[in-house]
């Protein structure tokens, strides 16, 4: 389809836009976003990922960190020689995480808070006279949602 006459406009270079913050906000938008808080903080912009990782102690390849040992060949004990480990310049995120994972897990496989309430109610009121407190759910009280009840609206 056809542009309208006169529409179209030629690209001038913006003199007055600061390329450098340009370019490095748009690097910044680029990159997804650490969801880890003490990785986010401690990342820097300028290193790879690999080279990030290693300085907080973490790898990139489980499989390179932790090589399996090969158990054909047997090596002199004078042969072996260790590998340099690499330099973690910031431990403080390892320890953070650490520290983190050690927490103890909140439970989230209890009842509702209106259901631990109405079965309160009925061992106070009833005791372990079942046919009286069960009769309460053949009168009127459903277990659904929406209907009038203990847990309806």
């Amino acid at each position: 389809m056809p542009k309208a006459k006169g529409k179209t406009r030629r690209q001038k270079f913006g003199y007055n836009v600061n390329r450098k913050r340009l370019n490095r906000n748009a690097r910044r938008k680029a990159a997804p976003r650490i969801e880890c808080s003490h990785i986010r903080h401690a990342w820097d912009q300028t290193k790879s990922v690999r080279q990030n990782l290693a300085e907080m102690g973490l790898a990139m390849d489980p499989n390179r960190a932790v090589p399996l040992l090969k158990r054909k060949v047997k090596a002199m004990e004078v042969d072996v020689e260790e590998r340099p480990k690499g330099l973690v310049r910031k431990p403080y995120v390892l320890n953070d995480l650490e520290a983190e994972a050690s927490l103890p897990e909140k439970k989230g496989n209890t009842l509702s808070r209106d259901l631990i309430d109405y079965v309160r109610y009925m061992v106070e009121n009833h005791g372990e006279n079942y046919k009286v407190s069960g009769s309460g759910l053949a009168g009127g009280t459903t277990w659904v949602r929406g209907y009038p009840g203990p847990f309806g609206v």
